[in-house]
């Protein structure tokens, strides 16, 4: 399988899933871990920048970077749901499939 194909397979499948999980945590979260509501963000800007491309790869390395950023590599605070940890290793696979 080719890096390229994983990443669109997990585009799709991931930012459907993203796409209703992100909100909701910055909703429930957002005042406790405010770092979330810039992790929403980002996440817009690559759903954005995907979309926008279509079929082809869009250039996504500074919202990755800057995700790994904030998130200190996709750590999963002690004191969150199983949503927020499901957000945080979605992105995490889609950066990595992202870098292959």
């Amino acid at each position: 399988m080719s890096k390229e194909l994983r990443f669109n397979e997990l585009k799709e499948e991931h930012l459907k899933i993203l796409g209703q999980y992100v909100p909701v945590v910055a909703k429930v979260h957002g005042e406790s871990h405010p770092e979330f509501h810039e992790v929403h963000k980002i996440f817009e800007k690559i759903n954005e920048k995907i979309k926008a491309g279509d079929l082809e790869k869009p250039n996504l390395d500074e919202e990755f970077a800057s995700l790994r950023k904030v998130t200190n590599n996709y750590t999963v605070p002690a004191d969150v749901c199983e949503t927020y940890e499901k957000v945080y290793r979605l992105l995490a696979e889609l950066d990595q499939a992202y870098q292959a």
